[in-house]
C-alpha cells in the first residue's frame, strides 16, 4: 500500500510531547494498533504517529478510506473536530483550534456569498486525485459546520469560557513565539501568557528564557500596573460622585444662611427705629 505522509497535514495538530509519544509506543508494542488510520486516497489524514511506530517495528496496522472529503478543508475541519472531541489535548492547543475552524469556516462563507466558481485549489497539495473508487464524485460531502459567528460560539465549540477564548487570541496575536512554547508546553497558564503577551517582545523573550518564576513575575507587574490607573480612575469617579450629591445639602445651607441674614438685617433695622424714636422723645 502507497500511502502519502504529508508534512503540512502532520504539523497541522500540534505534535505529541516526548512522554505521550513514547506511552503511545509501548501501548502499541503491548496491544497493537487498534485504530484504523484514516486515508483520503493515498494521504494519510489521520494516524501519523501510530503510522510511524508501526513502520519503526514491523507492525500491522489496518487503513479506512473517507470518502466525503472533496477538499482539503473538509479534511482540516475534521481534524480539528476529531481533536477537540479528544479530552488529552491542552486549554489552549483546544482554543487555537476552535479559531482555526472559525478562519475556514467564515472564508467558506465569504466564497458562497460572493458566488465563486470551485478552483483546483480545494485539490490536495497539487498531488493526483485519490485513487478511483476511493472518493466518488457522488459520494455525499461533508455537511456545512455551523457558523461561529461570536466568542460565545467558539467558546462553546472549545468548550472553554469566553474570557479564555479572548486571551488566547490575545496570545495569538501579540505573544512571541518563546512565549507561546511556554503556555503551550503547560510551564504557565492561558492568564499568565495573555499577561505577559502585554509587554515588548524582547520583554516576553527575556522572561520565557528566566523560566516560570519569572514569567509568573512579568505578568504579575503587568497586572500591577494596569490596576494602579483602574483604581485612581475609581477613586476620581467617586469623589466627583460625592462631590455632585453634596451640591444640593450645600445649596440648601446656603439658601438658609441667607434668610437667617435677612432676619437679623429687618431686627437690627427695627432696633435702630425704636432707637430714634426713644432719642427724640428725650430731646424734647
Amino acid at each position: 500500500m502507497n500511502i502519502v505522509v504529508n508534512e503540512e497535514l502532520k504539523a497541522y495538530i500540534d505534535p505529541l510531547t516526548p512522554e505521550e509519544h513514547e506511552a503511545l509506543e509501548r501501548s502499541i508494542l503491548t496491544e497493537g494498533c487498534r485504530d484504523a488510520l484514516v486515508l483520503w486516497g493515498d494521504v494519510l489524514v489521520d494516524g501519523h504517529n501510530r503510522y510511524g511506530i508501526c513502520q519503526k517495528h514491523g507492525l500491522p496496522f489496518q487503513t479506512v478510506q473517507n470518502t466525503r472529503f472533496k477538499t482539503i478543508e473538509d479534511v482540516h475541519l475534521w481534524m480539528i473536530d476529531q481533536h477537540l472531541g479528544r479530552r488529552s489535548i491542552s486549554d489552549f492547543l483546544r482554543g487555537v483550534l476552535a479559531l482555526r475552524k472559525k478562519d475556514i469556516v467564515d472564508e467558506r462563507r465569504a466564497r458562497a456569498m460572493a458566488d465563486t466558481a470551485p478552483s483546483d485549489d480545494g485539490a490536495p497539495f497539487d498531488a493526483d486525485p485519490p485513487a478511483a473508487g476511493t472518493s466518488a464524485d457522488d459520494t455525499p460531502a461533508l455537511p456545512p459546520p455551523a457558523p461561529l459567528s461570536s466568542r460565545e460560539a467558539i467558546a462553546r465549540a472549545a468548550r472553554l469560557s469566553s474570557n479564555q477564548v479572548v486571551m488566547i487570541e490575545k496570545i495569538q496575536k501579540q505573544a512571541a513565539p518563546e512565549l507561546v512554547a511556554a503556555v503551550k508546553s503547560g510551564v504557565i497558564s492561558i492568564n499568565t501568557a495573555a499577561a505577559v503577551a502585554s509587554l515588548p517582545a524582547e520583554e516576553q523573550v527575556s522572561a520565557a528564557n528566566a523560566g516560570k518564576d519569572e514569567l509568573k513575575q512579568a505578568a504579575k507587574r503587568v497586572r500591577e500596573a494596569k490596576r494602579k490607573p483602574r483604581e485612581e480612575a475609581a477613586e476620581a469617579a467617586e469623589s466627583a460622585e460625592s462631590n455632585t450629591a453634596d451640591q444640593p445639602a450645600k445649596a440648601d445651607a446656603l439658601l438658609l444662611l441667607e434668610q437667617r441674614v435677612a432676619e437679623l438685617t429687618a431686627e437690627n433695622d427695627a432696633l435702630r427705629k425704636q432707637v430714634a424714636e426713644l432719642q427724640a422723645q428725650l430731646a424734647s
